[in-house]
């Protein structure tokens, strides 16, 4: 993404719908007073993909999301962010749920804030608390809130070197997730550079990606990470109330045109490896699941600071 002129946008085929902007640890601090607004869209699909027991399905999301951020001093910065998102699936002859649906469309609505803090110059803290609603259609607030927060530190040793470290803490409908992670921007060249290419949130760490800038107008990078991600389901199916789950590690190519300064599109092809979905009842006393074979996916991701 572009870290020095716009504020990251996830790719959501692979942060499955955390939308949540890059670490805080990595902003690049700016002159006292400085506010920036940004917003993007975003589009994905999963193409059709052949489930382990029999079956096959595939899903599309499409969201937005609006950023604000502002550098109080030379030492405080803060930022709000909302976003929205439409994931829909389409399932076939799905024999290890009963050749039923196990869920269709999931809605995710979030609000977040982007804190930072530098005690000196050379380290920056971040702090992320973050509020979704993830569930299926016909599910209201209730029951379907996912809270918690990220916190980031991070040293710069040198222009092209940032290193830190994240832990992310999430209530997640039954449970309670953590996982730390890796904060890292190495500019290994003055046209390579090793950084965290997406957000740290409910759906898991940030990832690595290299990343090439061929000149002003193009970069290209290659990536990964482990993603999860987790929603309430309506009281209509089979899992009535229930919650489920689709995990993977997306292995990804990016291809970014930057259009002028303040505009930039992002084309991603995806392999969704290790894959496996889950339906959860509501008292926990039915699981079922399958693993699902390598999928592909498709996004493309525009941005514009304003």
């Amino acid at each position: 993404m572009h870290r020095a002129n716009l504020s990251a946008i996830s790719f959501t085929a692979l942060a499955l719908g955390s939308l949540i902007s890059a670490p805080a640890a990595l902003s690049q601090t700016q002159p006292p007073g400085t506010q920036i607004v940004s917003g993007s869209v975003t589009g994905v699909t999963q193409l059709s993909t052949n489930l382990d027991q029999g079956g096959s399905f595939n899903w599309y999301d499409a969201g937005a999301r609006l950023n604000l951020s502002r550098q109080f001093n030379s030492q405080f910065s803060g930022g709000v962010s909302v976003g929205y998102s439409h994931q829909g699936w389409s399932w076939g002859n799905t024999r290890a749920f009963g050749g039923s649906a196990p869920w269709q469309g999931i809605n995710n609505t979030q609000i977040g804030l982007n804190l930072g803090y530098n005690p000196i110059a050379d380290l920056r803290l971040g702090l992320m608390p973050i509020l979704q609603w993830r569930a299926e259609d016909g599910v209201g607030t209730a029951g379907s809130a996912v809270y918690g927060g990220v916190l980031t530190a991070a040293k710069t040793f040198s222009p092209t070197l940032t290193l830190g470290l994240g832990a992310g803490v999430f209530k997640e409908f039954d449970q309670t997730k953590t996982f730390p992670f890796l904060v890292v921007n190495w500019k290994i060249t003055p046209k390579l550079t090793l950084a965290n290419p997406l957000s740290a949130g409910p759906a898991g760490g940030a990832g690595l990606e290299l990343t090439y800038e061929v000149n002003q107008a193009w970069k290209f990078g290659l990536g990964g990470s482990y993603r999860q991600d987790r929603f309430r389901l309506n009281n209509s199916g089979s899992f009535a109330g229930g919650v489920g789950q689709n995990t993977y590690i997306p292995i990804f190519a990016r291809a970014s045109y930057s259009f002028t300064p303040m505009t930039s599109l992002d084309f991603y092809l995806a392999a969704m490896a290790g894959g496996q979905v889950k339906a959860t009842s509501a008292d926990g006393s039915q699981t079922l699941s399958d693993n699902y074979s390598t999928g592909v996916g498709l996004g493309l991701n525009l941005s514009h600071r304003f």
